[in-house]
């Protein structure tokens, strides 16, 4: 899998690449780059945002600038470039995140994530240049980079050999294991703290019993989660 992402800031991806899991996607295969928008920018004094039209507060992101960023990433036009490869936006409004959602991502071949920054990228971009426009949240956050960092982690954690042990993903909050429930409790030792004691079946040693009581678990976590 490639991923690149387009931000004001390549740096702070820095952390996110060193992380464990994406070391290991990288040792597998994975092609995990970032490009900054002012490296391409048309305008002079590496500008890439202006006023909005009709008014307001904040600035907007140019649609011709990231045309510019993809134009020279990729050449050819960049309103083509989602033929060959998924160009994700984030914008608050967009297609809720999720697990089957990282699950179709991690899938692709070749994934783009366009960061916006202040009051966001310029509507051209979800409707021409985007092939998805996804939201982490019902929320507002500063930018783009971090729900690109939410998604590229969630996606990463799928792509195989990343969690070092293929078994690490098989359970997971959301998984069909879990028959799409979130994922039950742990506990590690001491066995007992402040009065309160593992349960008594996750010292059994009986698998079959250990197994129904986390699948249980599961489904009352999902039975008490806010519809």
């Amino acid at each position: 899998m490639n991923i690149d992402v387009f931000t004001l800031f390549p740096d702070w991806f820095d952390f996110f690449r060193g992380q464990r899991h994406v070391q290991n996607a990288i040792e597998g295969g994975l092609e995990f780059d970032t490009v900054g928008y002012r490296d391409t920018t048309p305008l002079s004094g590496g500008q890439v945002d202006d006023t909005p039209y009709g008014g307001g507060a904040g600035m907007v992101i140019r649609v011709d600038v990231v045309e510019a960023a993809l134009e020279a990433r990729y050449g050819g036009d960049a309103a083509e470039i989602r033929d060959g490869r998924r160009v994700i936006a984030f914008a608050a409004g967009g297609r809720q995140f999720d697990d089957a959602l990282a699950g179709e991502l991690a899938g692709e071949e070749a994934l783009t994530f366009l960061c916006g920054r202040y009051e966001g990228l310029d509507e051209r971009v979800h409707d021409v240049l985007a092939s998805d426009v996804v939201s982490i949240g019902p929320y507002v956050v500063a930018g783009g980079e971090l729900p690109a960092m939410v998604v590229c982690d969630a996606v990463v954690r799928k792509l195989p050999g990343a969690l070092g042990h293929a078994d690490s993903a098989l359970e997971e909050s959301f998984s069909a294991a879990l028959e799409g429930g979130p994922e039950y409790p742990h506990y590690t030792r001491p066995a007992s703290w402040r009065g309160r004691d593992v349960p008594e079946v996750l010292l059994s040693g009986d698998h079959a019993r250990i197994r129904e009581w986390r699948l249980e678990q599961s489904r009352e976590r999902a039975r008490r989660r806010p519809s």
